[in-house]
């Protein structure tokens, strides 16, 4: 296993509460790896230390061996490690093609044509054909697209999304879910993703990191780790309800 992403013994408090104590994991090159946990689990606060939008209070971030631990998010983008938001924000005011081509200015990415990158993004994404709209004006599933062909303009090696089925139908989550998909086998990404559609992610992880008041409770191959007495307790505290929790119904 070649270790793309290594944290070590991270924490954060707030107010004195920890929301990430002593957190540790590795992401191997290659990976789709889903971090699952009841809301308040630090799950969001993890993805803002590992991208550099907090500062950890102990512990660090290695990616490929280089120390991210106090970097600012630029930085770390420019290393290869890009995320997604649970709240779509594009640049308002911008067109589609606009909006992915910020992300083709980042220096790692620079002495490539933007205007081309972007669209060949766009196409990857299927929002090609949307090129030219304004953002008011994409239905809340491109949006979604928008924020991963953002992500994808920095050239990441490990690409971290935060909730992306969030508002989503069933339909749509199918589309995006085969999206994710295409873009770890087609273009090598690494993946690393927050989401609470367990059924989905039954079928996209490789391997499932859960989380319970900010620490690390179970981590393994998805269709053990989700009947471990430990982890049904985090979600429904009812171990009767096992199977169903295990089907992600």
């Amino acid at each position: 296993m070649t270790v793309l992403l290594d944290a070590t013994g991270l924490s954060k408090c707030f107010g004195g509460v920890h929301a990430i104590k002593d957190v540790s994991f590795a992401i191997a090159t290659g990976e789709i790896t889903a971090i699952l946990g009841p809301n308040g689990a630090g799950k969001t606060t993890l993805f803002n230390l590992l991208t550099g939008f907090m500062k950890a209070d102990h512990g660090e971030v290695r990616l490929d061996g280089t120390r991210l631990t106090g970097m600012n998010p630029e930085r770390i983008v420019n290393l290869g490690c890009a995320r997604t938001f649970q709240l779509c924000r594009p640049f308002i005011g911008m067109s589609v093609m606009e909006n992915v081509m910020v992300g083709c200015l980042a220096p790692r990415v620079r002495s490539q044509m933007p205007r081309i990158r972007a669209l060949r993004i766009l196409e990857w994404v299927g929002l090609a054909e949307k090129a030219s709209l304004q953002t008011h004006a994409l239905p809340y599933g491109d949006l979604r697209r928008l924020e991963i062909a953002r992500a994808l303009a920095t050239e990441p090696r490990l690409l971290l999304l935060d909730e992306p089925f969030a508002g989503l139908g069933a339909g749509e989550i199918g589309r995006l879910s085969a999206l994710i998909r295409q873009l770890h086998c087609s273009h090598g990404l690494t993946v690393l993703i927050i989401e609470h559609k367990l059924r989905e992610l039954m079928q996209l992880a490789t391997r499932v990191i859960v989380m319970d008041f900010g620490e690390i409770i179970a981590i393994g191959e998805p269709a053990s780790v989700v009947l471990q007495p430990q982890v049904v307790a985090a979600y429904i505290g009812k171990t009767e309800d096992t199977f169903a929790f295990a089907r992600g119904t």
